[in-house]
């Protein structure tokens, strides 16, 4: 049997997140239907995590087994042929059958896009989030650098995350401004459900001078998350990649 892996990007704008459910459009289920017409095998498609209700993706990673014998090669464009244009199979290859997507993960990388102009984008307006008030990026880069390394994140997760063991590691957090945009970057071994937005929207509240950089260390600390800042909304955050 085959052991497939895919890098897979999409526009989660009209989606109700990565994870299969019934009755709610889903890209796991439109993935692994797409790989069943094309091979006429069902197929259970394992990603390296799940990604929330439009929330995008640049380089997710899945993978599933099959005895089908499609060249490797051939594999994303016959996928794509059954996909939606919002979602696309980027990249294929066979893997060592002991490869798991999600349990062989090392480290993630996340993006969140600001568009911090007055009026905001009507072109791009599903995929960044529009804040008015200008921003001050040296101070949210200050506040970012207490976030860096092995901490207890109980402070930037959401109510409903299942996992009990909130101790993560970020290894890099990069802020910049291009123009009227703000990109602001995450690389960590692993991030608790809503945990990117949550650190996006406090350090949001740096910017805006409701927090000071040096009150994260507290909120750290604190484990509360009602000191931390607000959740952003999905549509400015991107799963870039994911390495193993």
């Amino acid at each position: 049997m085959r052991n497939i892996k895919l890098i897979i990007e999409y526009d989660g704008k009209d989606f109700n997140g990565w994870q299969k459910q019934p009755n709610k459009l889903n890209i796991q289920g439109e993935i692994e239907f797409a790989i069943e017409q094309i091979t006429g095998e069902k197929v259970n498609l394992i990603a390296s995590g799940r990604t929330d209700a439009g929330v995008h993706s640049l380089g997710q990673t899945a993978n599933f087994k099959t005895n089908c014998n499609i060249p490797i090669e051939k594999i994303p464009n016959a996928i794509n042929s059954k996909l939606k244009k919002s979602i696309r199979i980027k990249f294929a290859e066979e893997v060592d059958e002991r490869f798991h997507a999600r349990y062989n993960c090392k480290s993630k990388k996340y993006r969140y896009i600001i568009n911090n102009s007055q009026t905001g984008s009507a072109i791009y307006r599903a995929l960044e989030y529009n804040i008015t008030n200008e921003l001050d990026i040296e101070k949210m880069k200050q506040a970012a650098k207490y976030l860096e390394g092995e901490h207890d994140f109980a402070s930037f997760k959401a109510s409903g995350t299942s996992s009990k063991n909130s101790i993560r590691t970020i290894y890099n957090i990069n802020i910049e401004k291009n123009g009227e945009r703000i990109y602001m970057e995450y690389v960590g071994s692993g991030f608790l459900y809503n945990m990117v937005r949550i650190i996006s929207g406090t350090l949001v509240d740096v910017g805006m001078g409701k927090i000071k950089p040096e009150d994260i260390k507290k909120i750290l600390q604190a484990k509360d998350r009602k000191l931390a800042g607000r959740t952003l909304p999905p549509q400015g955050l991107y799963l870039v990649e994911v390495n193993y």
